[in-house]
């Protein structure tokens, strides 16, 4: 559980609730009209502009803001220097008892990859392919959630449109004019709540979900290239030390 997020959410919504109820009654913040038209407008115009299915996958995608086991790269890079150590001296094939405690798919992968003789060529050009189509599909779902905070706003303005024609045609009838004025205003407070709350904040975060996931397999790649072509452990730490900033590297507990 990312307790960030989950600490940002309810701090964003508990700070729009105080300030509702620190200014008078909850009770006309509540209007279903501007909900359907925010709502229903923004996952309409969504499904519109992507495939069905993309729309519904989203949805497995939202969970990595949520529940997500990030990969440190400290201990990544401590990981691969050890396998490199073992590769160093007694050789590759003693990796294979090491593959399956690597407790990451990827990782196993490519320690598979090295120890069945592949060509370096060959080894980064499988793991770079699927680094590419991984961040092809973390791409899509960070985009739907983008375009869903772009056209929520875009709907509630839509809704200030409706609410004051509703409010003008009933100028000759007063206790009407207020239920077009709620439409009018609600729909702009809606749309830019969602937006600036939950849609783009949680684009942002799955963004850097990805960037750090980017960054550990490219970690990965390179450790796997360095021991497969016999690098000293020394050496390989140090490389993959350079993908990481000073402070991190400060972490990196290898024992050397």
């Amino acid at each position: 559980m990312d307790i960030t997020t989950v600490i940002g959410l309810i701090a964003g919504f508990s700070l729009m609730v105080l300030a509702i109820l620190m200014g008078g009654s909850p009770g006309v913040f509540w209007n279903p009209p501007s909900v359907i038209i925010v709502l229903g407008g923004t996952v309409a115009a969504t499904l519109v502009n992507y495939p069905l299915r993309d729309v519904l996958s989203v949805m497995a995608t939202l969970k990595n803001a949520f529940i997500h086991q990030e990969t440190q790269p400290e201990g990544l890079i401590e990981k691969l220097v050890n396998f490199a150590t073992v590769a160093r001296r007694e050789g590759i094939l003693a990796l294979e008892s090491h593959a399956s405690d690597a407790d990451d798919e990827f990782l196993e992968k490519s320690v598979q990859l090295a120890i069945d003789g592949t060509s370096p060529e060959l080894i980064k050009d499988v793991l770079t392919t699927e680094l590419a189509f991984m961040e092809e599909r973390h791409t899509m779902g960070q985009s739907i959630l983008s375009t869903m905070g772009t056209f929520a706003p875009a709907f509630g303005m839509l809704g200030t449109l409706i609410g004051l024609i509703q409010m003008l045609t009933t100028l000759d009838d007063p206790s009407r004019i207020g239920q077009g004025m709620a439409v009018a205003l609600l729909t702009t407070f809606y749309g830019a709540l969602l937006a600036n709350v939950f849609f783009l904040p949680a684009a942002g975060k799955l963004r850097v979900r990805t960037g750090n996931e980017l960054l550990a397999k490219e970690i990965i790649i390179e450790g796997i290239l360095s021991i497969q072509s016999g690098d000293n452990p020394r050496v390989v730490e140090q490389k993959l030390k350079a993908f990481v900033a000073p402070q991190v590297r400060e972490q990196v507990q290898t024992g050397r």
